[in-house]
C-alpha cells in the first residue's frame, strides 16, 4: 500500500487535484482508497435519518449499510490508525489523503506555504493539464510508501522507518528494495513495526494454528487473508526471560538472543495456555516422525518441570503445527524430521 497526501491552504484546489489523481490511478488498474481530513465536523448522514438518530442516542460508531456502507465514528482517529484499518477492508494499492499536512507522508502541495521536508512536488491545481496529471501519477507510483513504522530495508543498510521513508521520497530507494512484510500488528491502536523475520514468524505461527481448525464448517475453502483481534487483557503481561535449546534432526540449531527470546516466549505462552501446572520452569517438546513436512502422523511428547503432560489430539495438532511453523521460519539447511525443544527459566 502506497500513501501520498495532497495538502495546501484553503481554496487552492486540493479536492479537484485529489479527484484527478484518484481517477488517473484508477484508470491504471489500481485499487485506490482516499481519506479526507477537515478541521470541521463531517456528517456522513443527514439530520433526522435513522443513522443520525442512532448517533444522537449515544452510539459511538454508526454503520450504515445499503447500496453503500459508511462508518460514522464520534471521535477523530489518528491517521495511522485509519491507515491500519484500511488494510482490513481490502488490499489497496494506493491511499490518497486530502489534508493531514502535519503528518510524515509524501506530500503534493497546492500552495508554497505548506512546503516541508516531506514535499515531493508543488502543483498549481488550477492549471495542471492531462500530461501533468500523468507525470504526477508516475511520481506517486515511485515516491509513495506504506505506513512509516512498517518500513524495513535491512538489506539496503536501513532499519529506521523515518530514514527509509526519506530515501524513498528523495528517489534514492524504491519500495521494491524493502523487506517484504507478510503480517501487520497494532497494539492499543498503535501500529507496531515488524521486520521480515518477526513478520514471517507471526504469520507461520498463526497459519500453523489455523491449519488445525475445521475451516470447511465456516465456509472457508482456502486460507487467504487472516485477520485476528485479541481484546484488551487486563492482566499484566511481562516478557519471559528464558533459555531455549533447539535440536533439528539431532543437531543443535544456533540462534541469537533475539530469536531465543521470541521462541522461548512463544513456547511458554502456548504451554501456559494449556494450563498444565501453575509454575512452569522447564518445558521439553519432542516432535518426531515428520515426513516431508506432513505432521498428521507425527508423534509429539510434552513435559513440564520434568513431568509428562497428557494432551488430547486437538491440542497435539495445534502444538505440532505451530512449533513446526516456528522452527521452519528459522534458517536451517535440511528437511525437518525431528524437533527437540527445551525451554528453561
Amino acid at each position: 500500500m502506497k500513501i501520498v497526501s495532497i495538502v495546501g491552504k484553503k481554496n487552492t484546489g486540493k479536492t479537484s487535484l485529489s479527484v484527478k489523481v484518484i481517477s488517473e490511478l484508477t484508470k491504471r488498474g489500481y485499487n485506490v482508497a482516499s481519506i479526507k481530513h477537515s478541521h470541521h465536523s463531517i456528517e456522513m448522514d443527514k439530520e433526522n435519518t435513522d443513522t443520525w438518530k442512532h448517533k444522537q442516542a449515544g452510539a459511538n460508531l454508526v454503520v450504515g449499510v445499503g447500496s453503500t456502507t459508511f462508518f460514522n465514528a464520534r471521535k477523530e482517529h489518528d491517521l495511522n490508525r485509519i491507515l491500519y484499518l484500511l488494510k482490513h477492508f481490502d488490499d489497496f494499492d494506493f491511499v490518497i489523503i486530502e489534508g493531514y499536512k502535519s503528518y510524515n507522508y509524501p506530500k503534493i502541495i497546492t500552495s508554497p506555504e505548506v512546503r516541508d521536508e516531506y514535499t515531493i512536488k508543488e502543483v498549481d491545481s488550477f492549471t495542471i493539464d492531462e500530461d501533468g496529471i500523468t507525470e504526477l501519477a508516475d511520481l506517486i507510483e515511485t515516491r509513495g510508501h506504506d505506513i512509516v513504522d512498517t518500513l524495513f530495508a535491512n538489506n539496503c543498510g536501513f532499519n529506521n522507518g523515518e530514514a527509509i521513508a526519506s530515501e524513498i521520497r528523495n528517489g534514492n530507494l524504491s519500495v521494491n528494495d524493502l523487506d517484504e512484510t507478510s503480517s501487520y500488528l497494532s497494539i492499543d491502536e498503535h501500529v507496531v513495526g515488524l521486520n521480515r523475520f518477526v513478520s514471517d514468524y507471526l504469520k507461520q505461527n498463526v497459519i500453523g494454528i489455523v491449519n488445525t481448525l475445521n475451516l470447511e464448517e465456516y465456509d472457508v475453502e482456502k486460507i487467504g487473508k487472516i485477520e485476528l483481534v485479541i481484546p484488551q487483557d487486563p492482566t499484566e503481561q511481562n516478557p519471559i526471560d528464558a533459555k531455549c535449546t533447539i535440536l533439528v534432526n539431532g543437531k543443535d540449531l544456533e540462534i541469537n538472543e533475539f530469536t531465543n527470546n521470541i521462541v522461548s516466549n512463544s513456547i511458554k505462552a502456548m504451554v501456559n495456555s494449556i494450563k498444565t501446572e501453575d509454575n512452569v520452569k522447564s518445558i521439553d517438546v519432542n516432535i518426531s516422525n515428520i515426513e516431508n513436512g506432513e505432521l498428521t502422523d507425527a508423534d509429539i511428547s510434552l513435559k513440564t518441570n520434568n513431568h509428562d503432560v497428557e494432551i488430547n489430539n486437538f491440542t497435539q495438532g495445534i502444538l505440532k503445527e505451530t512449533i513446526y511453523a516456528i522452527i521452519n521460519s528459522l534458517k536451517h539447511d535440511e528437511e525437518i524430521e525431528e524437533l527437540i525443544i527445551k525451554v528453561d527459566d
